[in-house]
């Protein structure tokens, strides 16, 4: 639609405008609305209507493709909605499908395969060779064995000095659990304890507060 026919509106300050738009406008339209146009050369009246009926026909046909992929994209989320499939879950699928497809293309399978031979170049060079050799050597040498075993008694004594020092430790304790003092301040405490449980028992030696006590005189001296 013209936006000189849209302003319609009466109480617009351009209520005016709309004649004068459309008196400036050409005159000379064809049968169909369409004002003509110069034809490129070689190119007949006929055919020029056919290709117009053709456009005519094909923008049609796009107008109507677009609505139904509307509908289909609304579709097609009704049913992800029914599923409980969310934005977050199409998206990991989607960075899954993504990343597959790299792992597949031929980029990645000529990389990969570069990658190999690479590998294969440095793993068969001299210097590869001659270090890894070097390596051998020197876990074969009796000065990495010497110092492997060092390190294993060293280990050794280590743990037979901590297992003799708790050995030494709970014989003390022993030693001093079967002393002549220990013995007597356990049985001092035993009396002690016997005593305070018997009395607490028996009730002898706990007296609660009572009228016998505390006996209240009857009458009161004036």
């Amino acid at each position: 639609m013209d936006s000189a026919s849209q302003d319609i509106n009466l109480n617009s300050p351009n209520k005016g405008l709309v004649s004068d738009s459309l008196s400036e406008m050409p005159a000379e339209t064809g049968a169909s609305g369409v004002t003509p146009v110069a034809l490129p050369p070689g190119l007949t009246e006929e055919e020029a209507e056919e290709l117009r009926t053709e456009l005519t026909k094909v923008e049609e046909e796009i107008l109507t493709l677009r609505q139904v992929l509307v509908a289909k994209e609304r579709h097609a989320a009704e049913l992800k909605r029914k599923l409980g499939l969310s934005p977050l879950t199409e998206f990991k699928q989607n960075i899954s499908k993504g990343w597959q497809d790299v792992q597949t293309s031929n980029a990645y399978v000529r990389t990969a395969e570069k990658l190999g031979q690479w590998n294969e170049k440095i793993a068969g060079c001299e210097l590869y060779l001659s270090a890894s050799s070097t390596l051998d050597d020197i876990a074969h040498s009796e000065v990495y064995k010497k110092t492997q075993e060092t390190l294993s008694q060293a280990g050794q004594k280590t743990s037979a000095a901590f297992t003799t020092m708790g050995s030494a430790i709970s014989r003390k304790l022993g030693d001093m659990r079967n002393s002549p003092t220990f013995k007597s301040f356990e049985d001092k405490v035993g009396n002690i304890k016997t005593k305070v449980v018997g009395g607490r028992t028996n009730g002898d030696g706990i007296q609660s507060p009572s009228s016998d006590s505390n006996p209240v005189q009857d009458k009161a001296p004036f």
